[in-house]
C-alpha cells in the first residue's frame, strides 16, 4: 500500500479512484502542513556578550528563574541534566542529572519548583529548589541537590508545561497532539489540539497552546477545559508567553514578528488577534517581566536580545543587546530585572542586567 493509503487506510486499487480522490480531501490536514519553524542557525557571534557569561560547556536551553531565591535552573544536553545557578553571585552551585534532554522548563506556582517535560521518557519532572536556596552558595553540589518531587507520565514528546492559578498542570505533548490534564499531582485526561502543541501558557483561567505546525493559537477555560477559539498563529510560531493582562504573546519566528492576543477582551467575548510587532531576525526565546512592563525577545539569527516595552497592544522596542551564540531560550528575574539567556551551541549562560546596559550605552 502507498504512503496515501498507509496513513488514512484509503484504497488504492483502479476501481477506487474517486474514494481516492475524496480520501485526499478527508484525510486530516496535519499531513499538508509544513514543517514546524525552528531557529536560524546562529553565525558566530560579532560581538562581545552583554553582562557576564558562564561557561558551562555542554548544550544549554530552557530557563526557569526562581527570582524569591536569586535562582535559575538551566537544562543541558551531554550531560541531560540540569544546572541551578546563583544569580547574585554568577555561578552555578548544584546540578541535577535528568533521565533524558529537556528544551522547555517553567516555574509552578508556587515559584521554587520548576517543571521539566523530558521529552524522549515521556513524562513531566518536578524538581524544588528550596533546598538549595537553604543550604546556601558553596561549591557546586554534583548530588543531585534538590531532588525529584516526583515524575508523572504524560502524552508522547512533552515539549513545555504551565501550571494555571486554580493548580491544574497542563503539558503540551508534541508528538500526540494533544495537552495532558495534570490535577492533584494526577492525569485527570487530555485535551486534543491542533497539530504539534509547541507552547502553552496560561492567565487567569485561560490556557493558550500554540500548535506549530498547524500554525494555530487555540484558548481554553483552564477549569472546564472549553474550547473558547483556534486563531491563526502567523508564518511559523514557536513559543507563546502570557502577561498578567490576559494578553499572550507568540514568537512568529517564521514571520519575523510577536504576535499579541487579548483572551480577556473589553466587554466580554472569545480571545482575539489584537496586534503585531515586527521582529526580524528570527525571533525565538521569549521571557516576559510583568513587574516591569518588558517583553524580551531572542533573535537566533543575529546573536541578539531585544527589549520590547509592553503597551496593551504591539511592544514597541526599547533595547538591544549582544548575546551568546545560539540564544534559543532566555528567562527573566522579575525582582531584580535580570535576564537568563542561554546558548545552545557553546553551553554559555549570559546574566545582564538591561538596565544597566542601557546606562552603559550598550
Amino acid at each position: 500500500m502507498g504512503r496515501l493509503g498507509r496513513l488514512c487506510g484509503c484504497a488504492t486499487t483502479a476501481g477506487s479512484l474517486l474514494v481516492l480522490a475524496l480520501a485526499v480531501v478527508a484525510c486530516g490536514s496535519e499531513q499538508d502542513n509544513p514543517p514546524a519553524a525552528e531557529p536560524a542557525d546562529s553565525p558566530p557571534a560579532a560581538a562581545k556578550p552583554a553582562g557576564n557569561v558562564l561557561e558551562l560547556g555542554g548544550e544549554a536551553e530552557g530557563v526557569a528563574v526562581d527570582p524569591a531565591d536569586g535562582l535559575a535552573a538551566v537544562a543541558f544536553r551531554d550531560p541531560d541534566e540540569l544546572r541551578i545557578l546563583d544569580l547574585e553571585r554568577e555561578r552555578a552551585v548544584s546540578r541535577i542529572p535528568l533521565p533524558g534532554p529537556a528544551r522547555h522548563l517553567e516555574m509552578a506556582q508556587d515559584g521554587t519548583t520548576v517543571l521539566v517535560p523530558i521529552e524522549y521518557t515521556d513524562e513531566l519532572a518536578r524538581f524544588d529548589l528550596a533546598p538549595i536556596a537553604a543550604r546556601g552558595s558553596g561549591p557546586e553540589d554534583g548530588s543531585g541537590g534538590s531532588g525529584t518531587r516526583n515524575a508523572i507520565g504524560t502524552g508522547d514528546f512533552p515539549h513545555d508545561a504551565v501550571e494555571a492559578a486554580n493548580g491544574t498542570i497542563f503539558v503540551g505533548d508534541e508528538g500526540a497532539d494533544t495537552v495532558t490534564v495534570i490535577r492533584d499531582g494526577k492525569v485527570s485526561g487530555s485535551i486534543d489540539v491542533p497539530e504539534q502543541p509547541g507552547g502553552v501558557a496560561t492567565s487567569g483561567d485561560v490556557l493558550a497552546v500554540v500548535s506549530v505546525a498547524a500554525r494555530e493559537i487555540s484558548f481554553y477555560d483552564t477549569t472546564t477545559l472549553e474550547r473558547l477559539a483556534v486563531l491563526d498563529a502567523g508564518a511559523g510560531p514557536s513559543h507563546v508567553v502570557a502577561g498578567d493582562d490576559g494578553l499572550f504573546y507568540v514568537a512568529d519566528t517564521g514571520g519575523d514578528a510577536i504576535l499579541v492576543y487579548d483572551a480577556t477582551p473589553t466587554g466580554g467575548g472569545e480571545p482575539r488577534f489584537l496586534d503585531r510587532a515586527n521582529v526580524p531576525g528570527s525571533p525565538y526565546g521569549l521571557a516576559i517581566d510583568n513587574e516591569h512592563g518588558r517583553l524580551y525577545v531572542t533573535q537566533a539569527a543575529r546573536n541578539r536580545l531585544v527589549a520590547l516595552e509592553l503597551t496593551g497592544a504591539a511592544p514597541r522596542a526599547v533595547g538591544s543587546y549582544p548575546t551568546v551564540r545560539q540564544p534559543n531560550s532566555a528567562g527573566v528575574d522579575e525582582r531584580s530585572g535580570e535576564v537568563i539567556v542561554a546558548g545552545r551551541t557553546g553551553g554559555e549562560v549570559q546574566i545582564l542586567d538591561p538596565e544597566a546596559e542601557e546606562a552603559a550605552g550598550t
